[in-house]
């Protein structure tokens, strides 16, 4: 092995003494000194960075201001791929999504074209389509395909944004169509909801918008869009009414059914009126207005002023609900508010106090009543009366009447010291009804039926009695007195056979008659001539008949 190394060492020296030896034969290089020319290579990059420099600069000029908006979930949206677009025009990308400092929600860095910049305004809204389904229709279908996507309604502010809060839900009215808006007043929302209907005339004509709480939380605003030209026919003297479901009412006139589409029946809607012979001026935009239950108490006459009543019944009040209608001759001037129990101080005697509302300018023709009763002190004093009635026989609800008892004791109309008016009450005809049973079952546990049972059982006795003996006097007449009277019908018989004899058309004595008849026909015909005879010859009385030959001369 030692030997196989001092060998490749003296290989190695060879070689190297070889190099330097031809090395020494070279010739010397000269340096040359020329002028230097560019190649045509060069040429390609310098044109790319050109391009590329064109590229920068355009994309500069064209390149917008960038906002950020911000959304609850980046659900559908990725970085450099999804679009903003505005009316299907892509005018923007997002570039970065990101998280807010307390990861409530998500931050999108959006990049706007540079002809797109006024989208940038205060007012615009952004929102991401996608596919959703709800009262307005079904929308964002064609994201099955394409990917979700962020729209944007343009705002007409001058002022600029760099920071927007997104939109859950796609706005129901785009701000560029025109229209005014309205704000409504509920006690409830009830079945409505955005994009809910408002029909003028059964005519679509708008939708709600929006919807909150009251700042007393006791009450509902709802914000109304109404598309033009139909809000000219929004006036101040308009009136908003509930239009869901159905509206199915049993009167005196037959069955009615009323309701406004079969969109109104599912999704719920409002509809607006006026009432009859109304020339009131169009309403401004953002004008306020109450949002009636039915269509009934929307277009009804204003009501005057109140008035708080209370009555008091010594009765069951079962079926007298909160609500139940106060009825004066077949008007409805209020309502019952609440029914509640009362005591007299040692708790021995309660009564059913019932408070209700009246409006007295139903009766006096929309004017106001005297404040010491005015109208109803006079009714009560000849005779009127609160009463409890039923209203519905199948479903056993009642109501309160005022009506005329001639026979009622006197009252008067009470001011109690809380403002409250006593209005003196009578019972129902079904409690008077039971109180005269009451009476009729108390005097028939006092008759003395058993007292009279039994004179009737001795009464029958002694007609008993009497019926036999008289079956024994019938049967001594049937065999004492029947041939007695057998006998004397046998002379009754014979005595008729000769009367019949005495008439018969043959008898002697019917001839002598016919023939009197006859002679008594002649005398009588005899004594006509005479008469004519001598009112003729009057003289004939004093000289007598003359003769034949004397009348021929």
């Amino acid at each position: 092995m030692s030997d196989n190394k001092i060998n490749d060492e003296n290989l190695d020296q060879h070689e190297t003494d070889v190099a330097q030896e031809n090395n020494q034969n070279l010739p010397e290089p000269q340096k040359k000194i020329g002028r230097w020319r560019p190649s045509l290579i060069w040429l390609i990059p310098f044109i790319a960075f050109l391009i590329a420099l064109s590229l920068a600069v355009k994309s500069l000029l064209n390149t917008g201001p960038t906002i950020n908006v911000s959304f609850k979930t980046a659900d559908g949206l990725v970085a450099g791929k999804t679009t903003v677009r505005f009316k299907q025009v892509d005018i923007g990308l997002v570039r970065q999504i990101g998280f807010s400092e307390d990861h409530t929600h998500v931050i999108v860095k959006v990049e706007l074209r540079k002809d797109a910049s006024n989208f940038a305004a205060t007012d615009s809204r952004f929102w991401v389509v996608r596919p959703r389904i709800g009262t307005s229709g079904v929308s964002g279908i064609d994201t099955l395909l394409s990917g979700a996507y962020i729209e944007v309604d343009g705002g007409k502010a001058q002022e600029q944004e760099d920071k927007f809060i997104g939109l859950e839900v796609p706005p129901v009215i785009p701000s560029d169509v025109p229209g005014k808006e309205f704000f409504l007043t509920a006690g409830d929302i009830g079945s409505l909801d955005i994009g809910s209907p408002i029909y003028y005339r059964r005519i679509n004509v708008g939708q709600i918008t929006a919807y909150k709480l009251a700042n007393d939380g006791k009450s509902v605003e709802l914000q109304t869009f109404i598309k033009s030209p139909y809000d000219k026919f929004v006036t101040t003297d308009a009136r908003f009414w509930q239009a869901s479901g159905v509206d199915v009412s049993l009167s005196a006139s037959g069955f009615n059914l009323n309701t406004q589409s079969l969109a109104s029946i599912i999704a719920g809607g409002i509809a607006f009126g006026y009432p009859e012979n109304s020339n009131a001026a169009i309403a401004t935009n953002q004008s306020h207005f109450n949002l009636w239950d039915t269509k009934t108490d929307a277009l009804k006459i204003p009501d005057g002023k109140p008035r708080q009543i209370v009555m008091y019944f010594d009765q069951s009040l079962r079926g007298l609900v909160a609500g139940a209608p106060i009825d004066f001759m077949g008007i409805e001037i209020g309502k019952v508010q609440s029914i509640n129990v009362e005591f007299n101080a040692n708790y021995t005697q309660l009564l059913m106090r019932v408070e209700g509302v009246v409006y007295p300018s139903r009766l006096a023709h929309g004017k106001e009543l005297d404040p010491d009763g005015g109208i109803f002190k006079h009714f009560i004093q000849r005779g009127w009366r609160a009463q409890m009635r039923t209203g519905n026989l199948l479903t056993g609800q009642n109501y309160i009447a005022f009506d005329r008892f001639p026979k009622a004791k006197t009252a008067t109309l009470k001011m109690l010291p809380d403002g409250l008016v006593e209005v003196p009450t009578i019972p129902t005809e079904l409690s008077g009804l039971q109180a005269q049973v009451a009476q009729i079952a108390d005097k028939l546990t006092k008759f003395p039926l058993v007292e009279i049972g039994q004179d009737v059982r001795k009464t029958l006795k002694n007609m008993n009695t009497t019926i036999e003996s008289t079956d024994k006097l019938m049967k001594q007449l049937d065999g004492k007195v029947a041939p007695n009277m057998q006998a004397t019908l046998d002379d009754v018989r014979k005595t008729m056979r000769s009367t019949e004899s005495i008439f018969s058309s043959d008898a002697p004595m019917q001839q002598d008659v016919r023939r009197a008849l006859q002679q008594m026909t002649r005398a009588a015909a005899s004594l006509q001539m005479m008469s004519d005879y001598i009112e003729q010859h009057p003289e004939s009385l004093i000289r007598g008949k003359k003769l034949e030959a004397e009348n021929v001369k």
